[in-house]
């Protein structure tokens, strides 16, 4: 542990940028000098290349200016008494790169492994449809394929259904209560598929699959929250998401082997899917329950008496994310929302591109996957070759969902990012209407896997919903407000490839490709959306003296993104 002396600093009133606490613009220059330990130099003006965080000596000052740092806005972002990690707010705090770069890779492997093995469970429980669908799964059951639409868009509505009221339930419980319980109870409907006798026991099961399901992602990103930075969450989320092609590719191999025990019993072998992978996430659910500490601060407990970090690395863990954004701490773990609060946060317009930007952005790719498996069964592979020629478009589009995230904090630029995958698709979509009855099978393949493989956005999409939200309440609500349009993109997408038009869906490309088209012109807009609410702001605020910008700031009745000194990021 460094000692930093105390020195004469000048501070400015800073104003509340979005995602990197408040030191990107602020007040006009009104100074105070006062007595506060020295701060680190701004990451901001540190190089940053693809490969490399910045370079920053080990054992300089780590800790970035905020508004903690000014008497003028100390008092007004103080942590209120009863929020969770209060005790360990300490606005001198002070610590180094070195100690930085330690407890941070302990959270990865502390809290990231974690949800990321129990992401892994629930994209192996809901993605493990279309492995069964290579074992004669509709013919068994004697669906067709719009039974399997139906199924598919049911699974969808409830898991939209329930996300609101899942995310309401977890910020009054706690995610940590919350998530495990949720786990518990979709992997015994889950692992009930072993006994599906029809339609309606394959339809019953997909509601209740997707109401169990519903909310896991949205609770998973706000509890990831109280552990990092803003800029660390996007990145997290990437490897996050990677666990769901992780699980496909994963998912494609166990197919494989418990698809053969097929027979045994007199049972389909798709039935042994169902319960195996169903008893694996039973087991993570439970071992959940203990893995899962409700904060920084609230690690000890009875079969953990010493926790998992010290008083020292509890100050830093709750300070460096107090500082990148002071809104953290306006709610309680425990405390739930008013009926008036939801409603005022559904109000929000300037959330609402992001919410359709949900809707839409990945109706271009989602039918092809949907309907890769049982695309490749129709072209004539057998069982295992359909389950492992999936495989290749699972790893390229893990490999471009992280250098798709990656790209964006290189850039800093949200919409170049999302914009790239509607580019990306748009001439694999035309191609994929070309092909015909007499193409061959092997470039079918090709193409469909290519499309397959798109760069998964959605991490950041997510993670720039997060950042606009500005504050805990308004960021738990938008979290469900975004992934119920998310899963109504689902809903859609299920539709568009219809009994009539199969195997080539002719007809489904081209509604397709006017989609992806659409999106483009969409992401355009939303650009220019949120740059021109940023320049009037500036324009108002630069225009406003240091005395009348300070007698906003105390006396503004404006909250979380409707505040004159907060910036959109886009």
């Amino acid at each position: 542990m460094s000692t930093v002396l105390a020195k004469t600093y000048q501070v400015k009133a800073i104003n509340e940028g979005s995602g990197a606490g408040l030191a990107k613009s602020g007040l006009s220059p009104a100074n105070s000098t006062v007595e506060v330990p020295s701060l680190g130099g701004p990451v901001s003006e540190q190089k940053t290349t693809f490969w490399r965080k910045p370079n920053h000596e080990l054992d300089s000052i780590a800790t970035q200016l905020s508004v903690f740092d000014s008497p003028a806005t100390l008092e007004q972002y103080r942590p209120p008494a009863n929020w969770e990690n209060v005790r360990r707010f300490d606005p001198a705090a002070r610590w180094t790169w070195r100690e930085e770069y330690r407890i941070v890779r302990r959270i990865d492997w502390l809290i990231m492994l974690w949800a990321f093995i129990m992401f892994f469970s629930l994209d192996l429980d809901r993605s493990n449809i279309s492995q069964a669908n290579t074992d004669n799964f509709l013919e068994d059951l004697k669906l067709t394929t719009n039974d399997f639409n139906l199924g598919n868009t049911l699974f969808r509505l409830s898991f939209l259904i329930a996300e609101l009221p899942s995310q309401l339930i977890s910020k009054r419980v706690g995610p940590d209560i919350w998530i495990p319980s949720q786990m518990v109870l979709w992997s015994f409907v889950s692992l009930s598929q072993f006994w599906l006798n029809g339609r309606a026991s394959f339809l019953a099961t997909r509601c209740l699959l997707g109401f169990m399901q519903g909310g896991f992602i949205p609770d998973m990103i706000l509890y990831l929250s109280y552990f990092y930075t803003n800029s660390e969450l996007t990145l997290r989320l990437a490897w996050f998401w990677v666990s769901n092609y992780l699980a496909e590719i994963v998912g494609a191999f166990i197919a494989t082997g418990l698809l053969k025990l097929g027979g045994l019993g007199g049972k389909a072998g798709w039935r042994y899917l169902f319960l195996v992978e169903g008893t694996l996430t039973l087991a993570l659910g439970v071992a959940s329950f203990f893995m899962m500490p409700p904060s920084p601060t609230q690690t000890k407990t009875w079969f953990r008496p010493k926790g998992w970090f010290t008083e020292r690395e509890e100050i830093i863990l709750v300070n460096r994310v107090l500082r990148d954004d002071p809104s953290k701490s306006n709610m309680h773990n425990r405390e739930g929302l008013t009926v008036r609060m939801i409603w005022d946060i559904l109000k929000d317009w300037r959330m609402w591109p992001i919410y359709v930007m949900g809707l839409v952005f990945l109706i271009p790719v989602t039918p092809p996957q949907t309907y890769l498996t049982l695309s490749l069964r129709n072209l004539g592979y057998t069982t295992t070759q359909s389950n492992l020629l999936s495989i290749p478009s699972k790893f390229l589009g893990m490999i471009l969902l992280l250098v798709s995230c990656y790209v964006s904090e290189i850039v800093n630029n949200r919409v170049i990012t999302l914009v790239s995958l509607q580019v990306y698709a748009l001439p694999l979509l035309v191609a994929l209407y070309t092909l015909t009855s007499q193409t061959s099978p092997w470039v079918y393949f090709a193409v469909v896997t290519l499309i397959t493989g798109y760069p998964y956005v959605h991490p950041v999409q997510v993670a720039w919903a997060s950042t606009n939200s500005a504050g805990v309440g308004t960021r738990t609500v938008s979290a469900s407000i975004y992934n119920m349009f998310y899963q109504a993109d689902g809903i859609v997408s299920f539709n568009i490839y219809r009994d009539d038009d199969k195997p080539l869906y002719k007809r489904g490309n081209r509604a397709l490709i006017g989609i992806c088209i659409m999106n483009i012109f969409l992401y355009a807009f939303v650009y220019f959306f949120y740059r021109g609410i940023n320049k009037r702001r500036e324009r108002i605020w630069n225009s406003w003296t240091a005395k009348e910008q300070q007698e906003y700031l105390e006396t503004t009745k404006d909250k979380g993104n409707a505040r004159m000194n907060f910036r959109f990021a886009y």
